[in-house]
């Protein structure tokens, strides 16, 4: 059973805001990499532990995500139900509450504010509630009745189009936290995340415009939004020379740091499903390596990207799928090759490379970008606070580097654009961009923390979920999680059995089975119920009859 957490300083000071907090509602922003996901389930234990009889809901942006939740709730001894549907009025009695998606609540938002009323609701990367409207009016009705909402996200945001529930906003739009934790401050704390280089790669572009006519231009050039978003398009096309060579650039700075962390990865960013596969066909041409490819249409993407994070391959391209929020601290190099050109966006995927790994000493991280104008803007801003939080002085207390200017201004919305006659026809790399500047080199070792600088927040027992007790045949590895799903689909598969040796269909052997045991439907079942339950299918097998 875990008794404390360890928390860091910024997580235990906002966990002291929180809990002085009246409100129902609290925003807390912090850096991708920081740790708001421990800070939350501490958060709830709390909360458990002076009222036990609350249900946790949690509301993730992906499967993944959801299931990372949940595996991240097992380990402070929060079960976290993530088969839920909205067929089930009731959650089994051995859990702690559930964990979804804001796709899921969409579609079923009545079903779950019956479970929501009165609940601990965790609502993470928040922003994501304003994504589609339906979207956030689903949510707004989910979870109105919850006793306490805890939104999270990984980046300041503003509202563009419609405010997003339980946000409280400037007269300017942006979102108002209740703590935040930016990235110069993690930077400044030392130990919790990676420095960050931006390689930015220029090129000579070629391609026909959605008139008609012949472009070209280097990324150098002002273009309007329209051509702008063309030219962008033109450079990461499969077809052309540019891609492949930032891939293989990119490569090449992934071997340079395996050679210090072996397990280090890459992640490419992509922007659709085909495209995703012609990178990674790059890659296995250009640089003799087979990516792991995770795109939302494939079932078993999550899957995949899980045994990447285990494993050691050395690349894996996405489309969306590792953008925010998946955990993988291995990934040290990235190739930002989507047209998505949003901060936060661009701010999310930058925060799957900053994942600290203790003991490693000097890890820097690099994104390869277009040398786009809007996201040069963007790796400004967080060079800007990389540069502030890594200046240090020497002996004689002068800088060992000049400063910078402020960021600069956010870039203009470019103008949708029309695709009608667009073909990218060339695009070609130029110039060798260092991968940072010279007088850096001296300071990308930043301190490991000292153990005695964590806070040991010492927690209450969890609270028992139902009266399931430990079974001597259990295997004591798994997480509830994993020990439900393994009962699952052992039930499922002994009723297929049945079907095939008895004259009854599978909702009629599903009912006399949930009759047996005393359960009106298996989504409610505990692990004891479903142990019991498998227990009467075997024994029926056995018998190979109908049950008395």
């Amino acid at each position: 059973m875990a008794q404390s957490v360890r928390l860091r300083r910024w997580q235990k000071s906002a966990l002291d805001v929180f809990l002085c907090s009246a409100a129902p509602d609290f925003l807390a922003v912090a850096t991708p990499g920081s740790g708001k996901t421990t800070f939350a389930l501490a958060a709830v234990r709390v909360l458990l532990g002076r009222d036990a009889g609350r249900r946790v809901i949690v509301i993730a942006p992906t499967q993944h995500l959801k299931r990372q939740w949940a595996e991240a709730a097992a380990a402070l001894d929060l079960h976290l139900d993530t088969g839920w549907s909205s067929t089930e009025v009731r959650l089994p009695a051995d859990v702690h509450g559930l964990v979804t998606t804001y796709q899921q609540v969409a579609h079923c938002a009545d079903e779950l504010a019956r479970l929501a009323r009165d609940a601990i609701v965790v609502l993470d990367e928040v922003h994501h509630a304003g994504d589609e409207q339906a979207w956030g009016e689903a949510v707004q009705v989910a979870c109105r009745g919850a006793a306490v909402r805890l939104c999270l996200s990984g980046t300041p945001f503003r509202s563009d189009t419609r405010a997003i529930p339980f946000v409280r906003y400037d007269q300017d739009g942006m979102a108002q936290p209740d703590v935040e934790y930016g990235y110069g401050d993690a930077l400044h704390d030392g130990g919790v995340v990676r420095p960050v280089r931006f390689p930015r790669i220029d090129g000579e572009m070629e391609w026909i415009a959605s008139d008609g006519t012949h472009a070209e231009a280097s990324f150098a050039d002002h273009l309007d939004g329209v051509a702008g978003a063309q030219r962008l398009r033109t450079a990461l096309s499969v077809e052309g020379e540019w891609m492949a060579d930032v891939i293989g650039r990119a490569h090449q700075t992934l071997l340079e740091v395996r050679r210090t962390h072996p397990a280090a990865a890459g992640l490419v960013i992509a922007v659709d499903q085909e495209h995703a596969r012609g990178i990674a066909q790059i890659l296995r041409r250009r640089c003799g390596v087979e990516a792991v490819v995770a795109v939302s249409e494939d079932a078993a993407a999550s899957r995949h990207i899980a045994e990447f994070a285990r494993g050691t391959s050395p690349w894996i391209v996405a489309v969306r799928m590792v953008s925010e929020g998946v955990d993988i601290p291995r990934l040290r190099v990235g190739v930002f090759a989507t047209t998505t050109t949003t901060e936060l966006f661009f701010r999310q995927a930058v925060g799957r490379l900053v994942r600290w790994t203790r003991g490693l000493g000097p890890q820097p991280a690099y994104m390869f970008i277009p040398d786009d104008p809007r996201l040069r803007r963007h790796a400004f801003a967080i060079d800007e606070q990389r540069r502030h939080c890594l200046r240090r002085v020497d002996d004689n207390g002068d800088p060992l580097m000049p400063g910078e200017g402020g960021a600069l201004a956010a870039a203009a919305r470019a103008g949708e654009e029309q695709m009608s006659l667009f073909a990218p026809l060339a695009a070609r790399a130029l110039g060798d961009v260092p991968l940072g500047d010279a007088t850096m080199d001296g300071l990308w070792a930043m301190p490991e923390p000292d153990d005695d600088d964590a806070l040991v927040l010492e927690l209450a027992p969890a609270p028992r979920a139902g009266a399931s007790r430990a079974r001597a045949d259990s295997a004591p590895q798994l997480s509830p999680r994993a020990h439900r799903q393994i009962l699952r689909d052992a039930n499922a598969a002994a009723v297929t059995e049945l079907v095939r040796v008895v004259d009854m269909t599978h909702a009629q052997i599903n009912a006399e089975l949930n009759r047996r045991v005393g359960i009106q439907r298996i989504g409610q079942a505990t692990i004891d119920e479903l142990e019991r339950r498998r227990g009467v299918a075997l024994a029926w097998l056995t018998r190979s009859g109908r049950p008395r």
